[in-house]
């Protein structure tokens, strides 16, 4: 009897105990270098923080910092997710060329024209190819930031007219394609085009409808803005600490699990493609801007899609030169 009551009160503890471990609470802090108001804030973010505290009843939550708060500039998110700073970050592949190789095959023209085409893709060739980039981490969510236009300050709707101009791609590894088309590549983070536009730094820079409006602005120092143009993608992450990930109870585990793939990656895409939709409708109803949407004719399209063909040789060329000879397999299927 003694020991049934002691087996009992044994068994009451360690239920209690598990309770309380369970219930503890968690707060996750996550850096991005956008503004409060971007969309990725008010559209992904938002609804990741809602649906952590709704499913854990309180229990595990997430703190913001936008805006580089939790340090300064774009290119070292991705350390700042490994290394602690935060425990989750928004970032941008490019700036880490060297850490994605196989994903940067996402960036050059192919089939995919927005977000949401772009992510099917992305994930749909994860697990195969892509996965081994990204052992350090916890991937919350992967997509594109669909570069469907030029902003410029020159008319670039021709192959004439890109002849000579310098263009920022999104990413290094497109310098061929660029050079295809005639264009000179420059390399420079999103931060810093508003002011290259503005001081003739650059000509033009590949882009999104949504860079066009509030809070990149760049119709204000843009003359076109020309679509039809081979898309090219910049590969958006989301991804937590592994450490911190690991260090949660399994019911914290189980949330952040149900909420990453194919849920925090679409929701992401939807952020860019309903931004980009309604930064279209800004721009066709807001008056006194001095811009021009310019749309590539067929037949121009048509040389500019020659031209990235000529380019992806040269990219399969300089991958295979570094020991990657599947980057053409790669690439295709993506595009398959």
């Amino acid at each position: 009897m003694a020991k049934t009551r002691l087996s009992f009160v044994l068994a009451l503890a360690s239920a209690l105990g598990f309770s309380a471990q369970a219930a503890v609470s968690e707060e996750l802090t996550v850096a991005t270098f956008v503004p409060p108001q971007h969309h990725s804030n008010t559209v992904m973010f938002k609804w990741f923080g809602e649906e952590l505290e709704k499913r854990s009843g309180g229990s595990l939550t997430m703190k913001l910092f936008p805006a580089g708060q939790l340090g300064a500039g774009p290119v070292q998110q991705y350390k700042r997710a490994v290394e602690g700073v935060a425990d989750i970050t928004f970032g941008v592949s490019a700036y880490t060329p060297a850490l994605f190789p196989k994903t940067m095959l996402m960036i050059p023209p192919g089939k995919a024209a927005n977000s949401h085409e772009a992510t099917e893709r992305l994930l749909a060739v994860f697990d195969k190819y892509l996965a081994d980039e990204y052992t350090d981490v916890k991937v919350i969510g992967l997509t594109t930031a669909a570069g469907i236009g030029i902003a410029a300050t020159r008319d670039v709707s021709t192959m004439e007219g890109l002849k000579g101009a310098k263009v920022v791609p999104y990413a290094a590894l497109t310098t061929p394609i660029i050079e295809a088309m005639g264009a000179v590549p420059v390399q420079m983070p999103v931060t810093e085009m508003y002011t290259g536009l503005s001081t003739g730094t650059i000509d033009g820079t590949y882009s999104t409808f949504n860079n066009m409006t509030p809070p990149w602005n760049f119709w204000d120092v843009a003359s076109h803005f020309v679509t039809n143009v081979p898309v090219q993608h910049a590969v958006v992450f989301v991804v937590m600490n592994r450490e911190r990930y690991e260090a949660l109870s399994p019911e914290h585990r189980a949330i952040i699990d149900d909420l990453a793939g194919e849920a925090a990656s679409f929701k992401l895409a939807e952020s860019f493609d309903v931004a980009d939709q309604e930064s279209l409708a800004m721009m066709n109803e807001t008056k006194g801007k001095n811009y021009k949407l310019v749309e590539v004719s067929p037949d121009e399209r048509a040389r500019m899609d020659a031209a990235v063909a000529e380019g992806m040789k040269a990219v399969f060329a300089e991958y295979a030169s570094r020991g990657i000879d599947n980057a053409e397999e790669i690439y295709n299927a993506i595009n398959q």
